[in-house]
């Protein structure tokens, strides 16, 4: 039988890492199967899942301990593969306006006001190009209900938007791997 595990880790930021990492996985013969991970300031931080044969979580679990000798922290919790975006229609949300404190809060405020699901978030602040300061870039995959008017949705954070003077734009998800 196989077992699904999520791993969370974070450390310094070194080569070979995610190599390290895919050795153990293998070692206890895990497929890594999803995964998110980056550089953030000088820590390496990621998440993925992997599958397993249940009779190898203890395996990995202790080749694991390995790389926590080398400063990585490893989070790992067992998950059941489930299709919790049933009755929900994939959207994509993109942010964009001059960075200032409040506007990840204020949006995902209005999301869960609504029940809306943040599947994936990616944020990132950049320079603004001819005019100075720093620019807050925002893509999300959202999982909208299907009861949920994506035209009163799109206005409650078009509403938003214009209170934090950022560009919002809701549209439909091309992601191949809509559940």
């Amino acid at each position: 039988m196989q077992t699904q595990l999520v791993l969370t880790l974070i450390g310094p930021d070194r080569p070979g890492l995610v190599e390290a990492l895919s050795d153990e996985i293998a070692r206890a013969s895990g497929n890594w199967e999803q995964s998110r991970m980056a550089r953030l300031a000088d820590q390496f931080a990621g998440i993925l899942r992997v599958s397993l044969p249940a009779a190898r979580v203890a395996d990995l679990k202790q080749g694991l301990k390995s790389l926590e000798r080398h400063g990585l922290r490893i989070v790992v919790e067992a998950s059941e593969a489930t299709s919790d975006a049933r009755g929900t229609v994939a959207m994509r949300l993109e942010v964009v306006g001059n960075d200032r404190a409040g506007i990840v809060r204020d949006l995902s405020r209005a999301l869960a006001q609504r029940n809306v699901n943040v599947d994936e978030l990616e944020t990132q602040c950049e320079e603004a190009p001819m005019g100075g300061g720093q620019l807050f870039r925002a893509r999300a995959l959202l999982h909208v209900p299907q009861a949920l008017s994506l035209a009163q949705l799109r206005s409650a954070l078009e509403g938003i938007g214009d209170d934090l003077m950022v560009d919002v734009a809701l549209a439909p998800s091309d992601d191949k791997k809509k559940r």
